[in-house]
């Protein structure tokens, strides 16, 4: 009964419901993509459903990422994510990963499903999770938000098209929520076509956004789709030299300086100094005797809004009086990168 709207459908039938049952998938990036996608994948059946995310609840998650509520924020992402959907249907097996994904893990989680959902918001990850999924295989669902606007495609789907095939090289800035800004319903959208591209693919219906990248502008309402054209040298350097990192390298202006980089490590550009100590937010409470308190130290992030509320947080929680925010982030603090894609 609870999948008799969709068993009804020719194009799913019961044997159709056997095959989404059967399936695996794992979402990388629980929040304004992932959270969508999760939901309605559980919904339909999807019999085994991994939720990828380090991150914890913020406030400024609530209003795009609907899995979660104010009572949770500081809970961690994927707990919550498991315990929700969990909640929606108690049938399929949900795995909650409280990880980044990174270098050293990303092949071996990428075997135990069949298909990847890219949630995430930055390129590096992007490039990663493109270049496991060619070393396994597997085909992934890609996502990209700016603004009002949004890319969709599906890439190592069938021999078709890389990531790499559109995007050889990377750009320094990462563009994301954080810096820009969102409408919620913009990632919602996107979200939910993708997992709309992940049924598809299961279920072996309909056309798959194969060697073909969807933009639209929900502002405007305009769409497009474009072809993308294979480059097999691209994906046979993976094959041969295994995930190429994307090194995005920096220095700062001022040397004179102490810092303190808050950001994730997954967060490009890098910065190569001796006066930039690196703490991820995340990390904070257990490496707070890292933070000198004898000197200024200027504390970064991206766009200069989590550090802000990391300094107001260490001078009225812990007593640090020598902290100052850097605003703009770190793009205002770097004279120089390269890129090592």
């Amino acid at each position: 009964m609870r999948y008799d709207r969709q068993i009804k459908l020719d194009e799913v039938g019961v044997s159709g419901q056997e095959k989404l049952h059967s399936a695996s998938v794992l979402i990388v990036g629980v929040g304004g993509l992932g959270c969508p996608a999760a939901q309605y994948l559980a919904g339909a059946g999807v019999g085994k459903i991994g939720l990828m995310d380090h991150d914890k609840v913020s406030i400024t998650n609530l209003h795009r990422q609907g899995l979660y509520n104010e009572d949770e924020i500081g809970k961690s992402k994927a707990i919550v994510a498991k315990e929700k959907l969990q909640r929606l249907n108690s049938e399929i097996e949900l795995v909650a990963i409280e990880e980044a994904l990174t270098i050293d893990n990303a092949e071996k989680l990428f075997r135990e499903y069949d298909l990847i959902i890219d949630g995430t918001d930055n390129f590096e990850t992007k490039y990663l999770i493109n270049d496991a999924c060619i070393l396994e295989g597997k085909p992934w669902i890609y996502a990209s938000i700016y603004k009002n606007e949004g890319q969709l495609s599906v890439f190592n789907y069938q021999n078709g098209p890389s990531y790499r095939c559109l995007f050889p090289k990377t750009t320094r800035q990462n563009i994301s929520c954080e810096t820009t800004g969102v409408l919620g319903v913009v990632p919602g959208i996107f979200g939910m076509l993708q997992a709309m591209e992940a049924l598809k693919i299961i279920l072996g219906i309909g056309e798959v956004l194969s060697g073909k990248l969807k933009l639209s502008n929900l502002l405007s309402g305009s769409e497009q789709i474009l072809k993308l054209q294979k480059k097999q040298e691209e994906i046979d350097k993976i094959r041969e030299n295994g995930i190429i990192p994307v090194k995005i390298e920096c220095k700062i202006s001022d040397e004179s300086k102490l810092y303190l980089d808050i950001r994730e490590i997954f967060e490009q550009p890098r910065i190569t100094s001796e006066k930039v100590i690196h703490i991820p937010m995340s990390d904070l409470d257990e490496r707070l005797w890292e933070i000198p308190k004898q000197e200024d130290v200027y504390v970064f992030c991206q766009s200069g809004k989590r550090s802000k509320k990391v300094v107001d947080l260490l001078k009225a929680e812990y007593g640090f009086d020598n902290l100052k925010n850097v605003e703009g982030g770190i793009e205002t603090i770097i004279s120089e990168s390269t890129n090592g894609s």
